[in-house]
């Protein structure tokens, strides 16, 4: 990675690009519609999706949100021919920059389990498990629910 990345919020042009980029590093699932997940969160803090753009083309995606008292990161995902050269490091960090700017004092992740390349990216970015279980109930079904 030679070039310079620019971090800007999603355009809606970029929806299939992001989506192939989510494919590529295995972050869909069938009972998350992609496009539903990215409709849903362009009607709650759109400016907390992010792009990272390289040579004109997306090549990092970040979905972040903050709830008032805790900020959240969803979706990141670094192109795979791009991974372990710190972009995604640099996407972390913006996001981080943008929560921060709205007074978010402290940013969960969650990690399927299985995901260690995840979790050791995570971990070298300075997260660390923190005592708590994450739970989930879907409240609208997009596909199929996990087995």
């Amino acid at each position: 990675m030679t070039a310079e990345p620019t971090f800007r919020p999603f355009r809606p042009a970029d929806e299939d690009a992001v989506i192939a980029l989510w494919h590529a590093c295995g972050l869909t699932r069938p009972w998350n519609d992609p496009r539903r997940d990215i409709a849903r969160k362009l009607a709650v803090q759109p400016e907390l999706f992010l792009v990272a753009e390289l040579d004109a083309r997306v090549a990092a995606s970040a979905m972040s949100g903050y709830d008032g008292h805790r900020g959240w990161v969803y979706y990141l995902a670094v192109d795979p021919a791009l991974q372990r050269h710190g972009l995604g490091r640099r996407l972390v960090a913006e996001v981080e920059r943008r929560l921060l700017a709205m007074g978010c004092p402290k940013v969960n992740i969650q990690v399927r389990e299985g995901n260690d390349a995840a979790l050791r990216f995570w971990r070298a970015a300075g997260y660390a498990p923190d005592g708590a279980a994450g739970l989930g109930r879907r409240l609208i079904v997009d596909g199929p629910a996990p087995q």
